[in-house]
This record gives structure tokens, C-alpha cells and sequence, in this order.
């Protein structure tokens, strides 16, 4: 019962993910310059996501529509970012946006606070 649960949840996120590609939209266009900048400070940053989650789905549309070029970071059981992310982060949740700052690290969880952060930031 328990493998098939998994294998309807898997399914269900792989749809929910076809359909996000299908219908994502444009990324939002800034000069050169300023493309620049921002995938400097994006460098900063890591999305720790599992790829069928529809929560790490919503986080990943707002991060294409906003164009940063930001880190995925898949932390599915048996990678070593899930680890990472037990670690840092003190727990396994998803989506979660590490930021590294001024010799600093935060970790970031919920994805409507990590979309209106990274809109914040870089919108």
C-alpha cells in the first residue's frame, strides 16, 4: 500500500510538473548589467527541492519567471544535499532556499515566504 501511495504521489507531481513547463510563461528581461548582478547574488543562493513536490513546483515557476539562475539542489532520500539540508537547515522540508550573506547562512522555508523574499530581493 505504502509503494503504491508513493507511486501515485510520483505520478501526480510528474504531471503537475509537465503541466508547469507547458504553461510557465516568460522570464522577466533586464538589461545585460544588471543580468549580471543579479546571477552574482544568485550565486549565493541554493533551492533545496524534490522535483514533484507541487510546493518546490511553485517555488521553481517563480524562480524561471524572475530569471535567477538559482541552484536546485535535489534533496530526495539517499543525496547527500538531503544531509546538507538536515545540517544547516535542522530539518527535512521542502522547498527550502539556503542563502549564504555576509559570512552568514539562512535557510528559508515555505515557499509564498521564499517567492516574496526572492521577489523582494530581485523583482
Amino acid at each position: 500500500m505504502k509503494l503504491f501511495i508513493k507511486l501515485i504521489r510520483n505520478l501526480l507531481g510528474l504531471i503537475i510538473a509537465t503541466l508547469d513547463v507547458l504553461t510557465r510563461g516568460t522570464k522577466l528581461k533586464r538589461s545585460p548589467e544588471k543580468q549580471q548582478q543579479v546571477n552574482d547574488e544568485a550565486a549565493n543562493l541554493a533551492l533545496y527541492q524534490f522535483f514533484a513536490c507541487p510546493f518546490c513546483i511553485k517555488t521553481r515557476r517563480a524562480i524561471y519567471k524572475l530569471n535567477l539562475p538559482i541552484e536546485k539542489r535535489n534533496a530526495q532520500e539517499g543525496s547527500p544535499h538531503r544531509e546538507d539540508l538536515l545540517q544547516g537547515g535542522g530539518k527535512i522540508k521542502v522547498p527550502c532556499l539556503r542563502i549564504d550573506q555576509d559570512g552568514k547562512t539562512e535557510w528559508l522555508y515555505e515557499s509564498s515566504e521564499i517567492i516574496k523574499y526572492l521577489e523582494k530581493r530581485f523583482a
